[in-house]
């Protein structure tokens, strides 16, 4: 245990990630998304769950939502105060709690000791809670309690520490004021130093099921539902929005069958993974898949590149060659583009679907093959046929089983999902080690209206994913859309006033001044002087003695921290307690 322990350090630097955006309704911090509510609403709420689920499951429930919230600000704090002590980083999180409103935090205890082995690092803290919005809440719907009722603030403690020293924190409340104390204390250790932990651990426990029954069609909607999330499992498809769903729902029937699909949709779709979820939910999934861009090849060379090319059949024709669909032979080919192939091409493709037959260019002998034609294309064939461009007949061949994707536009509950697997996908490709993003970025994401649906999403992020610094934990909306403006923003004072930001200058790069205007180092100072009622020796005698207790007394680095040399730092702290006596 620490023989002296600091005060908190000045939170005004988690003041500055506090923002309220009054233009859109919306507060931020650091890019999350926070919410002000009424006490007596989550009290309400938390009352409901308590007389819903009983005691015993609510605390779980309870501690689990704290927990989530806490493992967010862990992340956070890593990032914060990265240049800092392990303390004054780790205070990010009681900080937080005591700016949300949630409960004032006096540290009592704090150890840490990191080693090699997690096993062998300890970790040991104790910190007094004073006015817990929980514990008031409890006793005043429930009464005097036999047991400790700060159930999300604990799984918030629980989840915090863990994220921020990367293993598991168990936090126990060995006091609470919903018992009759006078305030609440927690207790935390590394989860393989407490004797036995587990049995408190339910935060880290998967839901219970079946704590509201389900029954007649809904329980037959669930497992209709577990079946398909089964299937797209096997495919390299991710959504849940009611238009994927829908085309989704198609493609898997048509999986099992032998018939030839047409793929449509507006360009960067996923016509191509969707011709592939096809062939990993089909009989076929062992053979090959064969993908051809018809768009991407000349004319003179796609039926070569199709049906193959005996050897001498023209010039530079020095060996024979298979094309695409003997290739495929047993398998799934994928014609992207279908609308760009030549007529000539279009008709042996129309004798394939119906004899199961090609013949090589310069070739005499047919050969049968056993291919399953998926195709793909954003243009309209009914009005290419019209018009000439694409035979009528093959259209007929193609359009027996069409399935359109839905652009990205109409698949807004897939945002996320798509975002997340993107940045997974990337930052193992460029070695960066990204957890999510920002809320205001997500909004962002969502609010924009991808003409380019699920590719240029993908540009986007991975875009962000190699723009993102060594460090940086979650990608900010600048990173995605460098072009759009951060919206103007009130943030909290020293003083715990909202500052208004109406008149609030914005830069070259739209980014919002701090200040109106923004004020100068000197100028912070000097008001904090006249807050205060401080002279210049006080304040400075201040600095000195809280760069000496940050130091824990070492001269030579408070004076770094300080940016002075230890002579200059020594002689101006012997000055001013000379004066001070």
């Amino acid at each position: 245990m620490t023989d002296h322990l600091n005060d908190l350090p000045s939170d005004m630097d988690l003041r500055e990630l506090l923002r309220f955006s009054n233009s859109d309704g919306r507060i931020w911090l650091a890019g999350q998304r926070m919410l002000l509510m009424h006490v007596n609403a989550l009290q309400a709420l938390r009352n409901e769950i308590i007389h819903t689920l009983g005691l015993a499951q609510a605390r779980k429930l309870l501690m689990r939502a704290g927990h989530s919230a806490g493992t967010r600000d862990g992340l956070l704090a890593r990032q914060v105060r990265s240049q800092m002590g392990t303390y004054e980083a780790y205070a990010v999180g009681p900080q937080l709690h005591m700016l949300e409103g949630a409960v004032q935090v006096k540290p009592v205890a704090f150890d840490y000791k990191p080693h090699a082995d997690p096993l062998q690092s300890h970790f040991h803290a104790i910190f007094n809670w004073h006015h817990s919005w929980e514990a008031e809440a409890h006793r005043a719907d429930h009464g005097l309690q036999h047991e400790s009722a700060c159930w999300s603030l604990l799984g918030y403690a629980c989840g915090y520490s863990s994220a921020f020293f990367q293993q598991p924190v168990l936090f126990k409340e060995t006091q609470c004021e919903a018992c009759g104390k006078s305030h609440c204390q927690i207790e935390g250790r590394f989860l393989h130093e407490w004797e036995s932990g587990d049995a408190d651990m339910a935060v880290k426990k998967k839901p219970t099921a079946g704590l509201l029954w389900v029954g007649g069609a809904a329980a037959f909607q669930a497992r209709s539902a577990h079946e398909q999330y089964m299937e797209l499992a096997k495919t390299p498809l991710t959504g849940r929005s009611p238009a994927f769903v829908q085309a989704f729902e198609l493609l898997r029937q048509a999986a099992p069958t032998q018939v030839s699909v047409l793929l449509t949709g507006e360009t960067g779709v996923g016509k191509e993974q969707f011709a592939r979820a096809l062939h990993a939910l089909s009989k076929r999934s062992e053979r090959p898949f064969v993908a051809i861009n018809c768009a991407a090849l000349p004319a003179d060379l796609i039926e070569s590149e199709l049906f193959g090319v005996e050897k001498g059949a023209y010039t530079g024709a020095l060996a024979t060659r298979m094309g695409r669909f003997e290739r495929a032979d047993g398998g799934t080919l994928f014609l992207d583009e279908l609308g760009e192939l030549p007529l000539p091409a279009q008709a042996k493709l129309l004798r394939v679907l119906q004899q199961g037959e090609i013949e090589r260019l310069g070739g005499t002998q047919a050969r049968k093959i056993d291919v399953r034609i998926v195709a793909a294309t954003n243009v309209d064939l009914t009005e290419a046929a019209q018009a000439g461009r694409f035979r009528q007949d093959l259209l007929y061949r193609l359009n027996v089983y069409p399935i359109e994707i839905p652009p990205l536009r109409e698949r807004l509950d897939d945002i996320a999902l798509l975002a997340k697997y993107f940045l997974e996908h990337y930052g193992r490709l460029h070695n960066k080690r990204i957890v999510g993003f920002e809320d205001a970025a997500m909004q962002a994401l969502h609010n924009h209206p991808w003409p380019g649906n699920v590719r240029e999403l993908g540009n986007a992020v991975e875009r962000a994913v190699i723009l993102a610094p060594i460090g940086q934990l979650n990608i900010p909306m600048s990173s995605l859309f460098p072009a759009m403006a951060a919206p103007l923003v009130d943030r909290i004072s020293a003083s715990g006033q909202l500052q208004s930001a109406a008149t609030r200058p914005r830069s070259a790069n739209g980014e919002q001044s701090p200040q109106t205007p923004a004020p100068s180092p000197s100028a912070q100072v000097l008001q904090l002087l006249q807050q205060h009622g401080l002279s210049m020796d006080e304040l400075e005698h201040q600095l000195l003695q809280e760069a000496m207790a940050r130091s824990q007394g070492n001269q030579a680095a408070a004076a770094r921290l300080l940016k002075m040399s230890r002579p200059k730092f020594t002689y101006r702290l012997g000055r001013l307690e000379d004066k001070n006596t």
